[in-house]
């Protein structure tokens, strides 16, 4: 285990109510102690069971039902070496062995960061030295934890089970829902919550004249138009609450030839349209509260990086808060332009795989 960084303080979840503008180093908010369960859910600690259990009862009205995940095969072409999805159905004996097809297993070789993905704490790091990071090329992770014990395969501190096995609704045993809601119960806690979606593909067509963009572009979305969609759609952030982002890229990518897919993942610096990077953002994501940040874009932010600014330092390795990447939203968009609502309930189960990066979302909207 790394030794305790002397100078970054160490915080409780009352951190959480200070405003960005007062924060000592709003880059850098680690709670809880190092190799703690606290530690590892970092800013989904927001997600007490008060607030879960507020956001079942007033969001799930109708019991309709919206899955966020793309196919796992997808992308079917990937960036950065990532192997696409592997699936392989065997006879529960072995190949040419005595099943005679009466049962079956099958085995999954997988990146996650290839489809539907969660970015988990061990994913991006933030340099060392966070007033002046042109001091040093040494990196960091979420609450210090370095490159050499993210390699370490006997160490999982910050690791997905956490998420999945520790509290990401709390540090309590159990999520405790009112028992109008029965089938809610459980015994484990979820990524649960209220989601709230800004679709800004299907504004963009509302606009005179539309605005018109490609997701394999350096198109990016300013703070303001965030803001302006918000407002559109009558939703306003509260505490605790995943943002969705909707970019459209799933129907792109599906309009694309197999030449045009392989010619993307060929690219050596390829780009990928996103939220605009600012201070602004990041102020009105720590001041509302919110616990997590997800939507259909590759890289959810713009990428490269056009500036010095990165939304990956400050919510992966600065606050400890997930990043969703290539959710489909498409049935989600339809769904709420249909109820003319953009707030759900989300639950979302990530792998219990000890020291995990990233993982399948194995999410759900529920109305």
């Amino acid at each position: 285990m790394a030794e305790k960084n002397s100078t970054t303080p160490r915080y409780d979840i009352s951190i959480y109510n200070t405003s960005f503008s007062e924060l000592p180093d709003p880059k850098r908010v680690w709670i809880g102690e190092p190799g703690s369960a606290l530690e590892g859910i970092g800013r989904l600690s927001l997600l007490t069971p008060e607030i879960v259990s507020s956001a079942a009862t007033s969001e799930i009205k109708t019991g309709r039902r919206v899955g966020l995940g793309w196919d796992m095969t997808k992308l079917e072409y990937s960036q950065f070496g990532r192997q696409k999805c592997g699936h392989k159905i065997i006879p529960l004996n072995g190949p040419g062995g005595s099943g005679h097809g009466a049962c079956f297993d099958d085995v999954y070789h997988m990146n996650p960061q290839q489809s539907s993905q969660w970015d988990g704490f061990r994913h991006y790091s933030q340099p060392r030295n966070t007033s002046d990071p042109s001091t040093s090329q040494e990196r960091v992770f979420y609450g210090g934890i370095t490159k050499d014990e993210i390699m370490d395969a006997s160490n999982h501190r910050i690791g997905l089970q956490h998420w999945a096995s520790e509290g990401i609704a709390g540090e309590s045993s159990s999520v405790h829902f009112p028992s109008s809601i029965p089938h809610l119960h459980s015994t484990h806690n979820y990524l649960l919550g209220r989601g709230i979606l800004i679709d800004y593909a299907h504004w963009c067509t509302q606009q005179s004249p539309p605005i018109k963009y490609t997701n394999f572009s350096l198109h990016n979305i300013p703070f303001k138009t965030l803001v302006a969609i918000l407002a559109d759609q009558n939703i306003a952030p509260q505490r605790g609450d995943i943002l969705f982002i909707r970019m459209g890229l799933i129907p792109e990518w599906d309009s694309f030839t197999d030449s045009q897919k392989q010619e993307y993942a060929s690219q050596s610096t390829p780009e990928h349209a996103g939220v605009e990077p600012s201070l602004e953002l990041l102020e009105w994501i720590w001041d509302s509260g919110i616990s997590a940040v997800a939507g259909d874009a590759i890289s959810w932010e713009v990428y490269p990086t056009q500036g010095e600014l990165s939304c990956h330092e400050y919510l992966l390795g600065g606050w400890g808060m997930p990043i969703g990447e290539i959710f489909d939203l498409e049935a989600l968009s339809r769904t709420c332009r249909e109820l003319n609502r953009y707030s759900f309930f989300l639950t979302s189960m990530p792998l219990n795989m000890p020291g995990g990066v990233s993982s399948p979302p194995n999410a759900m909207a529920i109305f």
